[in-house]
């Protein structure tokens, strides 16, 4: 009983924390890297913007996969405006009787701005683990915590459509400096976007199993639409 009970107030003292999730590799990492400092994340937040179709958006159905290989709860929602959609689903959180005290972002060097005027109106604490890291170091972490992560969008200007679906490994990250020198190793700069397919938090694996490559608004996309899950 006296274990049990040092159970719950374990749980109790931990920071409470919802993730800004697009299903790719900055916003998994910067997850796992916040609960291995003991956050407790309760939901995962997936937003759409409905006036444009984003280089790095996917499949609804593909990132609902991700948080039931995490069992963890997904929120996904359309936007006009990300920062109000944002806030109203934290106060929609509370007003369940959720407590929610931090917010944990992917980004490595765009739009603080906004995340602090975020958490600041909402007396949330920011949690930005991979904000002005060195990008090289980064997917380097990426690849030894244990994540998978494949291509699902590359910049035509830059890559063809034969990147789409690449895992992100060593001969990945060689093949990219020999691509072009300028390209980013996270694509920070757009050059390419992710979906993490397998993490330390996934209970179970996913296997993309139908997709099409589609070219739309100067960039290519991986179209997933058939996908399973392997059990670890």
């Amino acid at each position: 009983m006296d274990k049990d009970k040092n159970m719950i107030h374990a749980q109790e003292q931990k920071k409470n924390a919802v993730v800004s999730w697009t299903g790719g590799k900055d916003g998994c990492y910067s997850c796992h890297r916040a609960m291995a400092e003991g956050y407790h994340i309760t939901h995962l937040l997936h937003f759409r913007n409905v006036r444009k179709r984003g280089s790095h958006e996917l499949n609804n159905e593909v990132v609902r996969a991700q948080a039931d290989a995490m069992e963890i709860p997904l929120i996904q929602k359309d936007f006009t405006s990300y920062e109000e959609e944002f806030k109203n689903t934290v106060r929609d959180l509370r007003e369940q009787g959720e407590r929610i005290d931090a917010a944990v972002f992917g980004h490595i060097e765009t739009h603080k701005n906004l995340v602090d005027r975020i958490c600041s109106e909402m007396n949330l604490e920011l949690v930005m683990p991979l904000w002005k890291q060195d990008s090289k170091k980064l997917i380097q972490g990426m690849r030894e915590s244990g994540l998978e992560i494949v291509v699902v969008s590359a910049k035509e200007s830059l890559m063809g459509k034969e990147w789409l679906g690449r895992k992100i490994d060593e001969k990945f990250i060689d093949d990219l400096k020999r691509q072009d020198s300028s390209i980013d190793p996270c694509g920070e700069n757009g050059e390419f976007h992710t979906l993490v397919t397998d993490a330390p938090m996934f209970k179970k694996k996913i296997i993309i199993t139908g997709s099409d490559r589609v070219l739309q608004d100067g960039y290519w996309y991986l179209d997933i639409f058939g996908w399973t899950f392997q059990e670890k």
